[in-house]
């Protein structure tokens, strides 16, 4: 079990990409692609037992992703908040934290920038130090080490983008992931 750090009464979290981690993608040329409707949304079928688990060992969940293609115009902010409200109705996240900008316009929100995982640091009174961010590209594991988290890597063999450098775990599932994270 995890436990607040009783100094400062701040609490671990699991940072967890969306696309990749706790919903499946769209897999095609070497990469993974976001849902762009609410059909194609569909969340991994171990995701649920997953974060019970993680919630019942003591950890703060939060959600922090990429959403380009609202900034691109290939899907509605009104979709992508619809995605998130389901999201959260069948998961138990404690919060999202969402950049919707585009690559181009080089914004402070988007990850490997740490300013989600920061933001819902201060927000929710989060130990960085104690906490984790599972990603499946090189850009969460790039947030969470600049956050100061430990990190773990979802090797999903995308050939189109660089591998993450100095990761704390590998792994090929989620619930791998929680397996190692939850290991005595």
């Amino acid at each position: 079990m995890v436990k607040e750090s009783v100094a400062s009464g701040r609490k671990p979290a699991i940072f967890l990409d969306r696309d990749g981690v706790l919903v499946i993608p769209t897999f095609r040329d070497g990469r993974s692609f976001a849902p762009t409707s609410l059909q194609n949304f569909v969340i991994y079928p171990e995701a649920r037992a997953c974060l019970d688990r993680l919630k019942r060992a003591g950890f703060l969940l939060v959600v922090v992703t990429n959403q380009p293609d609202v900034g691109k115009g290939v899907v509605e902010r009104t979709v992508v908040d619809e995605m998130h409200r389901r999201l959260c109705a069948a998961l138990p996240l404690d919060s999202v934290k969402v950049c919707f900008h585009r690559q181009d316009e080089k914004c402070l929100c988007r990850k490997p920038k740490p300013y989600l995982l920061l933001e819902a640091a201060r927000e929710m009174n989060i130990d960085l130090s104690a906490s984790v961010m599972i990603g499946d590209r090189a850009s969460d594991v790039e947030a969470g080490r600049s956050a100061g988290c430990r990190t773990i890597h979802i090797d999903w063999g995308y050939t189109a983008e660089p591998a993450p450098k100095d990761v704390d775990i590998i792994t090929t599932s989620l619930t791998e992931a929680t397996n190692r994270l939850l290991a005595p």
